[in-house]
């Protein structure tokens, strides 16, 4: 194994643990909000001031925004997804159970990814 991949599998990992606990914590902030879109939003917002502080942390240059115009149609659609997923998360997992939750996630992952090195 060698100095990257030391530091690579682990923080991959470490994501992967700490989707239940998103879950949990915005199934939390959810009740607490009284409706799942908004702990979406609130979830959102928070993630975004995070992305702009480790941003700065890092010094991470500004974009070119003139390559927006470029960006294919389906380049928009990850935002999308990740507003789909919290809600789905927030409304399904507290039903479901984080574990059966997750497992169905992860059969769609593994069903989307199949079908796009098939077709895409």
């Amino acid at each position: 194994m060698n100095f990257s991949t030391a530091y690579v599998i682990p923080a991959a990992v470490l994501a992967g643990a700490l989707v239940p606990i998103q879950a949990g914590a915005n199934a939390a902030l959810g009740r607490h909000l009284g409706h799942p879109l908004w702990a979406t939003m609130v979830s959102l917002a928070v993630s975004a001031v995070a992305a702009m502080v480790v941003m700065a942390l890092l010094r991470v240059p500004a974009p070119s925004f003139g390559e927006i115009g470029r960006l294919p149609w389906w380049g928009w659609t990850g935002g999308l997804s990740g507003v789909f997923y919290i809600t789905a998360a927030l409304m399904l997992a507290p039903r479901l159970g984080a574990g059966a939750f997750l497992a169905a996630v992860i059969a769609g992952q593994m069903l989307a990814a199949l079908l796009l090195d098939r077709y895409a």
